[in-house]
């Protein structure tokens, strides 16, 4: 899946880390469209700082975790200075864990650069040349192979944080910029990057952390703020197509339940419906005699809002999560060394759910659409599947049979993931977030999602060609030329899974939405960190 981001995200060429919180499409921009990385020297010195504690702490013969002990289970295991090097390196090497299919490289990359920023804070008590070495594999193109399992989400995504530290310690499997797998000591020389020999809590510096899910979360926000707004031009469509009205979308009765991801949803449909001569064919009461529509067309805006709002919630526990600094022990800022349990995975983990409900619910509703257009007793004067000759034409038919599809994983996958838990490390990790396995989930829903609202794009553009010589309206007119620039109009049947997939590229791709003419909330930025209560 490639869903297209805020301009702004795939305009940025640099981003700094170390000077301020990260902004999502800052972490779009590197994670997607291989932004460089600059560090703050601002944040150096930091990192210098509290680097001088950690080793004074490493020469005191009183234990400290993370630092002169064992981890988890083992944290009051006193371990020798002779022995700590390889203490480091095994924590990496034991950890680098995980099995299953690839991870996607943005995926990666995000998380690579949101660990990078916690080291960046000072918090961590890494030494400077552990920070360079995460900028410079950022900007060589250098991507770990991280596996799809083997993070619990607590201690944070140990396992895919591993498997990027141990490729930065010149161990394990690499891809390139080109994408080619190579071992990661080879494309390490490649970029003229030196293997890191951690020392004293860099290890656990660099895999206690929620960044895989952090990272996850904010592309999915990215992809959603697409997919909203092509929801509402797909209801649009659909309602036009279905010779539903507009009038349920007028503002002052969206006012009467004043939420505001409804609003906007409501406002995109009058938006996208304005002008529309096939609206406007039926608007005489003596011509048209329903009362009101199905809740499939006359509930878009409750259900599109609601699940803005939802995003918009996700958006906001995001930020606050891009100020964090997620580690175990850290560094305070009068300089103690403390546990603390800020890796546990819940806040994200929630919001990750809570997101694949919100997808699923949107594409249900819009399968809905679909299926009411190909039903002659509901779809208003519309041959039966939209065929070419009813009988020996099948239509969409099977078309809504693969959004139904869809639909019904997106329930399985809307199933919460943080509602379990499950113990490990000897039972001193008793409690886990499961937030990795919620972000996963999330990622395959909005795939989903997208599929689901192109059929329903390539319906109703089928649907309004069936009501010429009526015209539809301006906006829902050039989102049905767009689609007609890769399928092909009302005939025969024909070989329909080509185009549903190129109809699905450009949903994905933001053309939809663009055609229409909408991407407020795709460009949309939360409140700075320092605004969030």
């Amino acid at each position: 899946m490639t869903i297209v981001t805020p301009t702004s995200a795939r305009d940025l060429a640099v981003v700094t880390v170390g000077a301020a919180p990260l902004r999502p499409d800052e972490v779009v921009a590197v994670a997607r469209h291989g932004a460089r990385v600059e560090l703050a020297p601002e944040a150096l010195a930091r990192v210098a700082a509290t680097r001088a504690l950690v080793e004074g702490l490493a020469d005191d013969p009183e234990p400290h975790y993370g630092i002169s002990t064992g981890f988890g289970a083992l944290a009051t295991t006193f371990i020798a200075p002779e022995r700590r090097l390889q203490l480091q390196a095994s924590l990496i090497r034991s950890h680098a864990a995980g099995t299953g299919p690839e991870v996607e490289r943005e995926v990666v990359r995000a998380l690579m650069l949101l660990r990078l920023q916690t080291l960046a804070t000072g918090h961590t008590g890494v030494r400077p040349v552990v920070v360079q070495t995460y900028a410079a594999l950022l900007n060589a193109g250098i991507t770990p192979i991280v596996r799809e399992y083997g993070s619990l989400g607590c201690s944070g995504d140990l396992a895919p944080l591993a498997h990027v530290a141990l490729a930065a310690m010149g161990e394990g499997r690499v891809r390139t910029a080109s994408g080619d797998e190579v071992d990661a000591a080879e494309a390490l020389a490649a970029a003229s990057v030196s293997p890191l020999v951690l020392r004293e809590k860099e290890g656990l510096a660099l895999i206690n952390g929620t960044d895989g899910m952090l990272g996850m979360l904010l592309l999915a926000l990215h992809d959603l703020s697409v997919l909203l707004d092509t929801a509402d031009v797909a209801a649009g469509m659909s309602v036009e197509s279905q010779l539903g009205t507009d009038a349920v979308f007028a503002a002052d009765l969206q006012a009467l339940r004043p939420q505001v991801g409804q609003a906007v949803s409501a406002a995109n449909l009058r938006a996208v419906l304005a002008g529309s001569a096939i609206m406007a064919s039926h608007r005489d009461p003596a011509v048209c005699t329903r009362v009101q529509d199905a809740y499939s067309l006359r509930c878009s805006p409750q259900v599109h809002g609601a699940a803005r709002d939802t995003a918009d919630h996700a958006l906001l526990i995001a930020s606050r999560e891009l100020a964090a600094a997620v580690d175990n022990p850290v560094i305070t800022d009068d300089g103690r060394v403390e546990s603390n349990g800020n890796f546990h995975g819940a806040p994200v983990a929630y919001v990750l759910d809570f997101l694949a409900i919100a997808v699923a619910d949107v594409a249900s509703i819009s399968e809905r659409r679909t299926d009411r257009a190909l039903d002659r007793a509901r779809s208003n004067g519309l041959p039966p599947f939209l065929a070419d000759e009813v009988g020996v034409d099948s239509g969409f038919m099977i078309a809504q049979y693969a959004a139904a599809g869809i639909v019904s994983e997106l329930k399985r996958l809307a199933v919460p993931a943080s509602v379990d838990s499950i113990p490990s490390s000897a039972m001193q990790e008793d409690h886990v977030s499961m937030g990795w396995a919620a972000a996963r989930k999330l990622r395959r829903a909005i795939d989903g999602l997208s599929r689901v609202l192109a059929i329903e794009v390539l319906t109703a553009s089928r649907a309004l060609d069936l009501r010429a010589p009526l015209e539809p309206a301006p906006v829902t007119g050039a989102v049905r030329d767009l689609v007609r620039t890769v399928a092909g109009g009302p005939g025969p049947d024909r070989y329909l899974s080509p185009e549903m997939e190129a109809v699905t590229a450009l949903v994905q791709s933001g053309a939809v939405a663009g055609a229409a003419g909408l991407g407020g909330a795709a460009s949309r930025v939360p409140a700075s960190p320092d605004q969030v209560i």
